[in-house]
């Protein structure tokens, strides 16, 4: 998915992330807490997300309130991944300055060696973030240019309008021209 994030001063910045996970609260995903998005969402706790679909002409964009995910929960899921991958996070100080490849090529190797017979631990900077969708929209695109777009959204007590629909657990949705 496109993760989207943005400076307290509102400057943009999006890059693709591996969703981990989705319930009825909200959607996950992992990484480096000091990385660029890990500051953002610190700073910011608000993001977009949009999954894409081209050879469908579908997309699904999501706005919402992020919040850390807790410590135990991270903890579960970074040892559950391959070992190559909890090693990969505690080589990659994210988004830092290095040197070149080799760098990187050499930690890994390092630690490679030096974990190849016990746990990796969990670097103290990562962890899980979940975003609390506030907004769903669905855009289903026409050769004609007449776009299909439905969202779904939480009211914040407004007027509603005439053409606004209830939904289940509190969402409501609309219509919206192309």
């Amino acid at each position: 998915m496109c993760l989207a994030t943005a400076t307290r001063d509102g400057k943009p910045s999006a890059r693709m992330v591996l969703l981990k996970g989705f319930g009825s609260d909200g959607f996950r995903f992992y990484t480096n807490r000091e990385s660029r998005k890990g500051k953002e969402l610190e700073s910011n706790p608000f993001a977009s997300l949009l999954f894409f679909w081209e050879p469908l002409s579908r997309q699904v964009r999501i706005e919402g309130s992020v919040e850390r995910l807790s410590d135990e929960e991270s903890e579960y899921y970074f040892h559950s991944r391959p070992k190559s991958s909890q090693i990969g996070a505690a080589v990659s100080k994210q988004s830092q300055v290095i040197p070149d490849r080799e760098y990187l090529r050499k930690k890994n190797a390092e630690l490679e060696e030096e974990y190849k017979d016990k746990d990796v631990p969990k670097p103290p900077e990562w962890g899980g973030y979940i975003v609390h969708p506030s907004v769903i929209e669905f855009w289903q695109g026409q050769t004609n240019r007449l776009h299909d777009r439905i969202i779904f959204r939480r009211p914040k007590g407004e007027d509603t309008g005439p053409y606004t629909h209830l939904g289940e657990g509190g969402w409501v949705y609309e219509r919206l021209a192309p």
